[in-house]
């Protein structure tokens, strides 16, 4: 107790000094205690403020300890402080222009020694500028504008003076500038009149038609409208916090050894200084929505810099990889707009990693361990007895794993490190008596992510490894991996990943998922898979837009799904040609149909742009609509068709008015007979609906949560079930989609696990729907919106005389739809 509490009084004792040596230097108390609680920033200001004052003594003026504290502050390598404090101590670095100039040196010139004469020319030490080279450079800066001057007076922009003066005079003091140039302007001008006072009118800027700001421009990269930046933006502004192609040192916490510049330089010649990224998927599942982001901030941050981006399948767990896992991610790569600039695998690089691993063994990097998997769980396993054996033991043992002298779990090799996380020793090989499905038998040793990951990327002169959150642990091993083979170490970056509420992306999960016969496989539309997605209508360019508006972060992002609805709807309302289809037919027959024959209805493909075309249907004198579109009694607000209120039949040019009701035994309404009017004759309705004539018969499956009174079925055990009627599910149709919560995977929301929260009405099917001839010859995946019901999109199980319909999003509300 006594010690502590001496340590205690000696720590509050040195925390109190470095306050006074803090506020000293002219920092406010508030200020030097929000610095103390920085342990690191403190400790270099601490000797900073000591090496300056041992120089000028202990009176420091405020200026100096503003260098100092700025010092301290944005030095990224410790050690260089007592080189610049040397030049702030010696008065040779005075203003705040020249300690930026001096730290972009320390920073683009890691290795030492310093090249000293190099770095005054650089942060301009021993310049001094006069007073008569400031006056002259303003006078020039003056005389090139004159004539705008006297006719703008006191309206023209300053600011464009002191920029260009500035730049003549780089080490000059800008108050020393901006005093001769208000001192100038106000000799050239005069003193300001009235009318130099008064506010220059703003410009104003031109504005959008509704129908303009509405629209969404769908080109390639995920580009957007007026709402959001563009991916390509957005990475355009990403580029400026990241380092260029070659300076890798810049970045902070990347280790510098006495052979970086020389390989950096060798990379710079094998790639001219291009940027190169990678996406390198796991091949043992499908891509979800979250490797959009991936896949879209690698391929477009490449692009975007004028760069490339590699597809590199990490297939060294040849035990889950299935052949249908790459064929569907490279698809799936393809079909959001990217081409690889290779396709790659791991396994391409076996035989060097493998050479790599003799070699860290030799420099006494790398051990053979005999530790069980269940010893190592965890961050705070028993250190390995076999640590320290010998070289030439490991090399031997090594090669007994590669001919498979030791069975799975019997030896491991390990490098010699401790991770950001405390992690001790990662694995870097383990034994699996498993062939793989590009090298066969050749290897029963397999690398690690942790091996195989960085090593990779050099080998591909990866640029900029981006990756998600979760491996910020991993980023030193991969600095030091590289290192300690002396190979070219490219940088790893960090963004946060994407979550989508109310479903699971994990591999693990869905597998689940597809084996208790909850969904049909990995494209059932109700998961959030990629193939999923498009199985169920997704544009690839809603899914692009999507991650555009979640943007590039560190922090992780989780999302509704409505979100991405919304992306859908905007580029499938541009993109989705319109159809009618009738879900709930009800038979209605025009006993005074003006034609003995059918007749051809113009209907506009895209009605807010007919210059896109128009298609054709015919119009008979059966037709069908909704039965939710008619009523035997009009209540007050219900606008559709019901005796004595008609309606409107979209595109027809005519209104139906009910002359008969007739019904089945049970009292079920089975047909209407009604008279029809041209409309231009006819009193207006108030509503239009839509209809269908001459129709082909389809399945619609529907993936929303409004309820529908149809025969419906659902998929439930692998095969379909009849939902016997829709009162007695109530209002689960609610749920979003597959899940009941947002978190199904969150304990605490769904205790009883995610299989446990499974809503069971998630898909419906409609057997017996109709739809329009126009989309007769439309192929699986094409997309259509049918008139006041949604978006849908033709299925892959649609056969010859019987397509089959997704429902990929439901349209906007509208509260005129009554």
């Amino acid at each position: 107790m006594a010690a502590a509490a001496a340590a205690a009084a000696m720590a509050a004792e040195e925390a109190e000094e470095a306050l006074g040596l803090f506020t000293g230097i002219g920092l406010s108390e508030a200020k030097a205690r929000e610095t103390l609680r920085n342990g690191a920033l403190s400790a270099l200001l601490r000797r900073a403020v000591l090496q300056a004052r041992s120089a000028l003594g202990p009176a420091l003026d405020k200026a100096t300890g503003t260098l100092l504290y700025n010092t301290a502050a944005r030095l990224k390598d410790p050690k260089h402080l007592g080189f610049l404090v040397g030049y702030i101590a010696r008065r040779e670095i005075l203003t705040d222009l020249q300690l930026s100039a001096a730290l972009e040196y320390v920073r683009s010139h890691p290795l030492e020694p310093l090249d000293v004469a190099d770095f005054e020319r650089a942060c301009g030490v021993g310049v001094c500028i006069t007073p008569e080279q400031i006056e002259e450079a303003v006078e020039a800066v003056i005389s090139k504008h004159r004539a705008e001057l006297l006719a703008e007076r006191y309206h023209f922009n300053m600011g464009l003076l002191m920029g260009e003066a500035r730049n003549q005079l780089r080490w000059a003091d800008g108050k020393t500038i901006k005093n001769e140039v208000d001192l100038q302007v106000l000799h050239l001008l005069g003193p300001k009149t009235e009318a130099d006072l008064e506010k220059k009118p703003k410009v104003a800027k031109a504005r959008l038609a509704p129908a303009e700001k509405q629209k969404v421009a769908v080109v390639e990269n995920g580009d957007m409208g007026t709402e959001t930046q563009s991916l390509l933006e957005q990475l355009r502004g990403e580029a400026l916090k990241f380092h260029k192609p070659g300076e890798n040192y810049k970045t902070e916490g990347y280790v510098v050894t006495p052979n970086t510049m020389a390989l950096l330089k060798k990379h710079l010649a094998i790639t001219g200084g291009q940027v190169r990224t990678r996406f390198p998927p796991e091949p043992n599942g499908i891509l979800h929505i979250g490797h959009a982001k991936a896949i879209n901030f690698n391929f477009g941050y490449a692009k975007a810099n004028g760069g490339v981006c590699f597809l590199r399948y990490d297939d060294t767990n040849p035990e889950k990889e299935e052949e249908k896992y790459f064929t569907a991610i490279r698809e799936m790569v393809e079909w959001l707009g990217y081409q690889p600039y290779a396709v790659t695998h791991a396994s391409d690089y076996f035989d060097q990693l493998y050479t790599w691993a003799l070699e860290l063994i030799r420099r006494g990097q790398a051990y053979v361990c005999h530790q069980k998997v269940e010893e190592i769980k965890g961050h705070n396993p028993p250190p390995s007895p076999w640590r320290d054996r010998p070289v030439e033991e490991s090399l031997l043992l090594f090669e007994d794993m590669r001919k498979g002298k030791f069975g799975e779990g019997e030896a491991t090799l390990r490098m010699k490190l401790v991770m950001e996380d405390g992690k001790m020793d990662p694995v870097a090989y383990r034994v699996k008596f498993t062939p793989h499905h590009r090298t066969g038998d050749k290897w029963c040793i397999y690398p690690t992510y942790d091996y195989t990951h960085c090593l990779c990327d050099s080998i591909e002169h990866i640029t900029h490894s981006l990756c998600t959150k979760e491996f910020q642990a991993r980023r030193s091993s991969y600095f030091w991996l590289c290192n300690a083979l002396d190979v070219y170490c490219p940088v790893q970056w960090e963004y946060g990943r994407l979550n989508l509420l109310y479903t699971v992306v994990s591999k693990r999960k869905i597998i689940r998922l597809v084996e208790t016969g909850a969904v049909r496989d990995w494209d059932d539309p109700r998961l959030f898979t990629l193939t999923a997605l498009r199985r169920r209508g997704f544009p690839p360019e809603a899914i692009n837009n999507f991650c555009a508006r979640v943007g590039v972060t560190v922090a992780q992002a989780t999302m509704e799904p409505h979100l991405l609805e919304a992306c859908a709807r905007e580029v499938l309302n541009e993109q989705a040609p319109r159809a009618m289809a009738v879900l709930e037919p009800l038979k209605v027959t025009i006993t005074n149909f003006p034609a003995p024959k059918a007749l051809e209805v113009l209907v506009p493909n895209f009605p807010a742009d007919e210059s896109r075309g128009f298609h054709k249907v015919p119009f008979h004198q059966t037709v069908y609509i909704e039965e939710t579109d008619f009523r035997e009694e009009a209540d007050k607000g219900y606008k559709r068709l019901a005796p004595g209120q008609p309606v409107g039949l979209r595109h027809t040019g005519y209104v139906i008015t009910v002359q008969n009701v007739i019904k089945d035994i049970s009292g079920r309404v089975i047909e209407l007979e009604v008279t029809c009017t041209k409309s231009d004759v006819a009193e207006k309705p108030k509503a239009f609906i839509h209809w269908v004539s001459v129709p082909l018969a389809c399945e619609v499956r529907l993936y929303e949560r409004l309820p529908l009174v149809a025969k419906m079925m659902i998929w439930r055990s692998h095969e379909w079930h009849h939902i016997p009627s829709f009162s007695s599910f109530g209002k689960r149709f609610l749920s979003h989609g597959r899940f009941l919560h947002k978190n199904p995977e969150d304990p605490s929301e769904v205790p009883g696990g995610f299989l446990s929260d499974l809503n069971p009405d998630s898909l419906r099917v409609v057997h017996n729907a109709l739809v329009d001839s126009s989309v007769h010859s439309a192929r699986p995946f094409d997309k259509f919106q049918f008139e006041r019901l949604g978006y849908f999109s033709v299925d892959p199980d649609s056969e010859q005389g019987k397509m089959v319909f997704n429902r990929t999003v439901t349209l906007k509300e509208d509260p005129g739809k009554v």
